[in-house]
């Protein structure tokens, strides 16, 4: 680690001396106390809805994204590979699939954003966008994984007895992956709305627009209040995961 920490000049104890620990308890000084007036708590209320808006549809849009992709790319689904080698043509299309998701993946949902922004102009059209690009091309990527690691033999025998791809799916595949996918799903969502907050500093809108002006205009209370409400948004989004392990459990 030594070399990577004198590379990336990794010098922590700066932020105790001197100008930058005077700099940095000023500014958390201005934490305390907390922004509370009616109309800014509306607003941050308006906001937070807006943000996790903005998480639901990309989501949404990312699953329409990774679901066929899913279907169409996972061996243990390909009724050419019950032969025991998948027919070229199967082989090429679930590969080009698995190139496609690859490539939404690797390019971040905030470059998405920054992208989207010039597109699309200023709003949360740019971050619904992004996440659906970017968490399209995750979810469809562990999707398969997770199909393709459970116990198969359920899904082979349907395909073998004349079943369709949707039918192995549905009744061979999903009841025994059920909670792990959905579990994924949420931690997605969860993750969705971290993004959308850091996506609002680039324009996307949501809480992190206002959470970006708010530090911008050196307003510790408004940052304090909407860092809290950042931190409830979160704890709703796993203890959801929670309660939907156990349901499927």
């Amino acid at each position: 680690m030594w070399p990577l920490l004198v590379a990336t000049e990794f010098r922590p104890w700066l932020l105790f001396g001197g100008p930058s620990s005077e700099a940095t308890l000023r500014f958390l000084g201005a934490f305390i106390p907390p922004a509370h007036g009616a109309d800014f708590l509306l607003m941050v209320a308006r906001e937070s809805w807006r943000t996790v808006a903005i998480a639901t549809a990309g989501i949404a849009l990312g699953l329409v994204i990774a679901l066929p992709a899913t279907l169409l790319s996972a061996r243990v689904l390909s009724i050419s590979a019950l032969s025991g080698r998948m027919s070229t043509h199967s082989a090429l299309l679930r590969q080009a699939l698995r190139w496609g998701l690859i490539a939404l993946r690797s390019i971040p949902e905030l470059v998405w954003a920054l992208v989207f922004v010039r597109v699309v102009g200023l709003g949360p059209t740019a971050g619904v966008l992004a996440i659906a690009l970017t968490y399209g091309g995750m979810l469809g990527k562990v999707y398969g994984d997770i199909l393709e690691s459970g116990d198969a033999a359920v899904s082979v025998n349907l395909l073998r007895n004349g079943c369709g791809r949707l039918q192995a799916f549905f009744y061979g595949l999903l009841p025994q992956n059920a909670a792990e996918l959905s579990s994924y799903t949420v931690y997605r969502w969860e993750c969705a709305i971290r993004s959308s907050v850091v996506l609002g500093f680039v324009g996307a809108g949501g809480l992190g627009q206002q959470l970006d002006s708010s530090m911008k205009m050196f307003a510790g209370g408004e940052v304090a209040t909407m860092l809290l409400v950042f931190v409830a948004l979160v704890w709703l989004a796993d203890r959801t995961s929670s309660f939907l392990r156990r349901a499927l459990g």
